[in-house]
């Protein structure tokens, strides 16, 4: 009888190690989903001025394309005092749109009409491939409504539509604005050379989002049920001996 008490009451024990384990998990699980999404305040605190110009969270920029939409921007802010600052992020927290994203981090980083005025904001969300462009004043009346939606609508998802190629898309979208906001012509759109689905896509990218986010969780799944159980199994073995 004793035997059994002492039996049982390890088994009790092992159950709620286990069940406590269990629980944690499920908290880290429910963790992950929003770790992968992209706040405003995620992103690192820039005010008019700042020597920053490319913040890709995404990693959708090669390095030296980066480097070289660095390097233009910085001059096109030296000459003409117009500053541009392209923003790219994997996800968006849940119930956040590109636009509503957009509106939060211009206001967030030029919280005045002032620091407003010369600035120009692109942001791009690469699980969706929407994107958002925000503008001052006297940046206003340089790209205009029509050149700021073209930009978005044809420079940004011309490229995408294509196969993805976000370089390109940024490299266009680079040249554009640099010649507005200088004062030169507006090159233009590119042309598309291919007609494709971009609801398709779309679904690429997401559906790829997915199935990784899927993985992840059902590797933890199967670490919170095999460690605790392997674990008590030992506790008892090593017990009962």
């Amino acid at each position: 009888m004793k035997w059994f008490w002492m039996r049982a009451g390890r088994a009790s024990f092992g159950c709620r190690w286990i069940l406590s384990v269990v629980l944690v998990m499920g908290v880290l699980l429910g963790a992950i989903a929003p770790a992968l999404a992209t706040g405003v305040f995620d992103l690192p605190p820039l005010q008019a001025g700042a020597n920053s110009w490319v913040i890709d969270r995404a990693e959708a920029i090669s390095r030296i394309n980066e480097n070289q939409l660095n390097s233009d921007f910085q001059e096109l802010a030296a000459a003409t005092g117009n500053e541009v600052r392209l923003v790219t992020i994997r996800r968006l927290d849940y119930d956040t749109t590109i636009d509503s994203f957009a509106d939060e981090l211009f206001a967030t980083w030029y919280p005045t009409p002032e620091a407003q005025a010369n600035q120009t904001l692109l942001v791009l969300d690469t699980l969706t491939n929407n994107v958002a462009i925000r503008r001052g004043e006297a940046a206003s009346s340089l790209l205009t409504d029509a050149i700021a939606d073209s930009v978005v609508a044809e420079s940004v998802a011309i490229p995408l539509r294509e196969g993805g190629k976000y370089n390109e898309a940024f490299l266009l979208v680079k040249d554009r604005l640099v010649a507005v906001l200088s004062g030169q012509p507006d090159p233009g759109p590119p042309a598309e050379k291919v007609t494709l689905s971009v609801e398709s896509t779309f679904a690429e990218a997401e559906e790829a989002d997915t199935k990784s986010s899927a993985l992840w969780v059902i590797g933890l799944l199967a670490i919170a049920t095999i460690v605790p159980m392997a674990t008590y199994f030992l506790y008892v073995g090593f017990s009962s001996n």
